[in-house]
């Protein structure tokens, strides 16, 4: 995904302020209202993160290549598992929304509700996968704020697929550290080496060629 939007809200000083007297609104909150009330036209999605309201187009051609062969892989390697792969999915923690690429999360997404029927809850949802588009914006949303956040949302498992990290890199994140918003264990394996999903529903998953490949 390409940024198309990335402007701070402000305070709050549009309507939602409160009076005197009355009880102050959070910025998380102020966020979470405009996120709802958003239409978008077709093509666009919208994120909450960080302290952002974040609006991109889908993606371009090799964005979607990617992608799909990477699902449809998943769906076999998850065949026999209670957990699916997921696309245009709201992952939801704490009024903050993702919609990662491709998502792992139990087949009956009715277990992981979030508590207003939005999407999912994100302490349900096993991995989340993102590949990278083309532009500053998007590389940074997806290399840092994006990993910053779903690791302040505990998700075990962060997978980044890298065109443009040297001559390709996918970068495999596990062990969340939520309240450092890091993840301490960090694997980097170049395109043209195998990259292995360790553990979770995915374990033994691999990232090859038949997925980055031209």
């Amino acid at each position: 995904m390409t940024a198309l939007a990335h402007e701070p809200c402000p305070t709050v000083d549009d309507g939602l302020s409160p009076a005197a007297g009355q009880e102050s609104v959070s910025l998380d909150e102020v966020l979470w209202q405009a996120w709802k009330a958003m239409e978008l036209p077709e093509g666009y999605r919208a994120e909450i993160v960080e302290e952002f309201i974040e609006v991109s187009p889908t993606g371009r051609r090799r964005h979607s290549v990617i992608i799909n062969r990477l699902r449809d892989a998943l769906v076999v390697h998850l065949a026999d598992s209670d957990h699916r792969a997921y696309q245009d999915l709201n992952v939801i923690h704490r009024r903050k929304v993702f919609i990662p690429d491709l998502a792992i999360a139990p087949r009956d997404l009715d277990e992981i509700p979030d508590e207003e029927d939005l999407g999912v809850d994100a302490s349900g949802v096993a991995a989340v996968f993102e590949v990278v588009s083309p532009g500053h914006e998007a590389r940074s949303r997806d290399r840092k704020r994006k990993r910053r956040a779903y690791a302040r949302a505990g998700i075990p498992l962060y997978v980044l697929i890298d065109d443009f990290d040297g001559d390709g890199t996918v970068v495999i994140l596990m062990a969340p550290d939520p309240d450092k918003a890091v993840y301490a264990d960090e694997h980097r394996v170049p395109y043209g080496t195998d990259a292995v999903i360790p553990d979770g529903p995915a374990k033994g998953f691999v990232i090859g060629e038949a997925v980055v490949g031209p």
